[in-house]
């Protein structure tokens, strides 16, 4: 879950930094996906964006527990020309176009580890808790037609609890090039065992404390995952926005007495105003 301190630094950084903002017409956004949120209207300078969003969600990886959450949304993002760089909850990153169909992006994240809190029944218990980490993400998406209409992706996620990568096509709907309409996602994700143990591997200390059974997971298909975005600019300030995703988990996930549940899911609805 995305803390709120985050973004009082964000509130600070645009009030220093929002007066300063340049404008270049004739642009749209960097890449027309609605994926990839673009609050600079096309325009070089610094753009900014705050809101709300409503999920519903697996309270953990695995979980069969779900419940609703409030999260913060929005921005802030400086362009120029087609490089954005950008501070988005607890993630700092650029992403860039070249040659009009590579989308190449960078960032830093914290991720928050597990408590054992986490579950409302206590399924958890004796687990203890997983400690927060800090990633690197790297990702590419490559158009596959002038209008990115179709492209694949590729992405990489890298930190001390291990690593995952994902693989995957995509398709949008729509006509508008402004970041607006939908988008669907399908994509295969793998793990090394070191991140397979890290959310779902029991120890046999863990096993001792908790009474589930010692669990050792190896690396490799990790899920199937499915996920739908859409963006709609309501007027020049606000835009609504929603997402929902859907992840089957693989045969070697399933056996984790961890996972209480065979697939994760989560659905999202938020607005925000862009200033």
């Amino acid at each position: 879950m995305k803390k709120l301190t985050g973004w009082l630094l964000v509130l600070v950084m645009q009030a220093c930094c929002l007066h300063t903002a340049s404008a270049q017409d004739g642009r749209t956004a960097l890449v027309p996906l609605p994926s990839v949120d673009d609050f600079t209207r096309g325009k070089d300078g610094w753009a900014f964006a705050l809101g709300l969003s409503l999920e519903y969600e697996s309270a953990y990886e695995g979980s069969d527990e779900f419940g609703f959450g409030v999260e913060p949304a929005g921005a802030v993002q400086w362009r120029r020309g087609d490089d954005v760089f950008y501070w988005a909850g607890q993630a700092l990153g650029w992403r860039g176009l070249r040659a009009n169909t590579w989308l190449l992006e960078a960032a830093v994240g914290f991720d928050e580890g597990r408590k054992e809190s986490d579950s409302d029944d206590r399924r958890l218990r004796g687990l203890g808790d997983t400690d927060d980490n800090v990633e690197l993400v790297l990702q590419a998406r490559r158009a596959l037609d002038a209008n990115w209409r179709y492209w694949a992706i590729g992405r990489v996620v890298t930190g001390r609890h291990g690593n995952l990568g994902l693989l995957g096509v995509g398709r949008r709907f729509g006509d508008r090039l402004d970041g607006t309409g939908s988008e669907i996602n399908v994509v295969a994700v793998f793990h090394d065992s070191k991140r397979a143990n890290k959310d779902f591997g029991i120890t046999a200390r863990q096993s001792a404390a908790s009474g589930l059974s010692q669990t050792r997971l190896g690396g490799g298909f990790r899920s199937l995952g499915l996920n739908y975005v859409f963006r709609h600019n309501i007027n020049n300030h606000w835009q609504v926005f929603g997402e929902a995703l859907y992840e089957r988990f693989g045969s070697d996930i399933k056996d984790s007495p961890i996972a209480r549940s065979r697939y994760e899911a989560e659905v999202g609805v938020g607005v925000v105003y862009r200033f």
